[in-house]
């Protein structure tokens, strides 16, 4: 899945849109999505300007974005309208390893079970076959509200 495709499928826009490709992905089941983080990330000027690191929470954002891709796959369809999938929560967010302007983050995502409107998802995101960064990812679709 190339960025045209991801773009249909996410309502996020830059700087905000975290996942630059999809490189794997089995609907219902699971979906491999790629970031490559460059020094020009607007968030480097100030985290930190001495050794640059990727906030976690941007992180975190990312897998929640492989996670409503892995949704739309799942679903088989694109959002209509005003769809937009939602962030509910994070657990047992875990952060491992810090992602540095040159790394590709792999995020891997999978789907666990959904249960009353409610997506549960488990998410990695890697660097070089190292863990960055877990956790589980509640999410749910709604329509935007006028």
């Amino acid at each position: 899945m190339d960025i045209n495709r991801i773009k249909k499928l996410l309502p996020h826009r830059y700087p905000f849109l975290l996942v630059d490709k999809v490189v794997e992905t089995e609907p219902g089941e699971r979906l491999v999505g790629i970031k490559n983080v460059t020094i020009n990330e607007p968030f480097f000027e100030g985290h930190f300007p001495v050794k640059p690191v990727m906030p976690g929470v941007l992180v975190l954002e990312a897998i929640a974005q492989a996670c409503g891709l892995l949704a739309f796959e799942t679903e088989g369809r694109a959002p209509e309208g005003e769809t937009i999938f939602y962030l509910v929560g994070f657990d047992k967010a875990r952060f491992k390893h810090p992602v540095e302007p040159g790394d590709q983050l792999r995020i891997e995502t999978s789907l666990l079970r959904v249960r009353r409107g409610i997506w549960v998802f488990s998410g990695r995101a890697t660097v070089d076959d190292r863990l960055a960064a877990e956790a589980e990812v509640m999410c749910t679709m709604r329509d935007v509200e006028s």
